[in-house]
This record gives structure tokens, sequence and C-alpha cells, in this order.
């Protein structure tokens, strides 16, 4: 018979008790756990990449863990427990999809042929998300008035939330009609950045506005992938997979052939990444 989250969450309660549970589980705090977090969502990510679905199993079991220690936590400090995160997540997604429980209970279901067009789903949706930021308590400590951008963590790696930001701004209005001026202001803002290195190359404090510059660039980089409907932070992910994949195959050839990366010309690799990306062409046709 196969466990339950019953059983998971009875586990990690006994994970935690502080005189027969694991001493490492018992020392740990919500700050201490954030790191691991991240690191098994990106572990989850990553197995998907690779289509590794038998590692998917482990790393989603991981990632799950993350969330019964939160809750274990939380009920012992009184803030909530896992059967309160699970209930206010089943009440969230019934209230979002009206289109899928038009009476607001679990139960209900909308009529065949009854199902509203994906445009209205998706502007209801955002007007739900709009009216619980709206009646959430504000986080503490901020002291700014209130915004349309409320809500996206400060905390998320840079290129999420750039896109979290275009994103939010652009269901108010404050977006282009099209692509064509995205491509304007990416020749733009490429312009800028050589201007301001060039200015930094004889004054060494210039180097915040090549920072500035830079960051502007990539800024609309993530803006263009939104227009393209491509995820840029996966899109990265790819091209790292590439480059590091084309890499191990010129060190491999020069292995093979005797020789050594670090006696080689520029001139010489670049010629060998050639060649393998003509091979890595053939193989994907």
């Amino acid at each position: 018979m196969p466990y339950t989250i019953e059983d998971l969450t009875y586990l990690m309660a006994r994970l935690r008790d502080p005189e027969i549970g694991c001493p490492w589980d018992t020392k740990q705090t919500f700050r201490s756990i954030v790191p691991h977090t991240l690191e098994e969502a990106q572990e989850v990510a990553d197995a998907i990449e690779r289509s590794d679905f038998p590692h998917l199993k482990d790393e989603l079991g991981d990632l799950l863990f993350q969330v019964i220690f939160y809750g274990q936590m939380g009920r012992e400090q009184g803030h909530f427990d896992f059967e309160g995160v699970v209930d206010h997540l089943v009440r969230k997604l019934i209230r979002r999809h009206p289109h899928v429980f038009p009476d607001g209970t679990l139960n209900s279901q909308v009529e065949p042929g009854k199902r509203p067009s994906d445009a209205d789903i998706k502007a209801n949706w955002e007007r739900i998300k709009a009216e619980e930021r709206a009646s959430a308590p504000k986080a503490t400590g901020t002291g700014a008035p209130a915004s349309h951008l409320d809500g996206i963590a400060p905390t998320l790696p840079a290129m999420a939330r750039a896109e979290k930001l275009q994103r939010r701004a652009s269901h108010h209005g404050f977006d282009w009609p099209t692509i064509e001026p995205v491509f304007d202001k990416l020749h733009e803002e490429l312009d800028e950045l050589k201007e301001a290195w060039q200015n930094a190359q004889s004054d060494p404090t210039g180097q915040d506005a090549v920072e500035d510059e830079l960051g502007d660039l990539l800024f609309v980089c993530v803006n263009l992938a939104r227009f393209m409907k491509v995820n840029p932070d996966q899109a990265l992910r790819r091209t790292n997979h590439k480059f590091e994949a084309r890499f191990r195959a010129v060190e491999q050839r020069l292995a093979g052939e005797g020789r050594d990366m670090d006696d080689e010309t520029l001139e010489a690799l670049d010629q060998i990444w050639k060649s393998v990306k003509g091979v890595e062409k053939l193989s994907w046709e």
C-alpha cells in the first residue's frame, strides 16, 4: 500500500521532534531552508529540460518536501499548517477559475458549450488577481504607496522579475502595441551601451553608466522575448546547454588529436568550433 500525503506530514513532524527527531532538521528555520528550496526548484527545471522523467519524479518529491517542511515550521510557530496551505490554495484556484467552477464550489461545473472565450478568461483572471492584490495585506516595512506593481517579489531572479514587471505594466496599458518599437529600442540601447563603454575607457567613474546601460539592454531583450512569447530564462538556459555541448565537443576533438586547448590559437579554436557547429546542424536536420 503506497504512502500518502498524511504519512509525509507525520514523517516531517517526527523529523522535527526536538526529543527524538533528526538534529539537522530540528535546527532549520524558514530562512535556512530557502536556499534548499531554490536549489530543488532548479533541479526540477533541469530534469524537465532534459526530459529525464524518472529523475523528475524524484526531484518533484524533493520539492514537495520543502513545502511540507515549511508547513511543519508554520504549525510549530502558530502561523499556519500544511492543511491550511492546501485549503487556501484550493479556494484561490476555485475563485480564479469561474469558467470551470461557476458556482464557486469544487463540485460545480460549466454547462457544455457555455465556456467563455480565451480572451474573456484571461481578462477575468487578471481582474480577479487585481482584486486579490488590492485586498491583500501590504508587506510590512515597505512604506511605499500602493502600486500596480505590488506583489512582485524583489527576491526573484532579475530576468524573471523583469518579465513580471513588464507583464504587469502591460495589463494596465503601459506597453507598445506591436513588436517593431521593441526592436527600435533594442538598437537604441545598444548604441547607448557602446557610447557608455567608450566613455568609460577614459573615465573610470563611467563604469556605473556601463552597468546601467547594459541593464537597460537586457531589460529590452526580456521585453522582446515577451512579445515573441518566449521564456527568456529558458532561452538562455538552452543557449547555455548548447554552448557547453559545443565546447566539450571542441575539447574532445583536440584530445583525440593529442592537442591541448591551452596551446592553441584563437583562430585554430574558432575553426574547430565552426566545424563542430556544422556537424551539429547536420544532426538536427
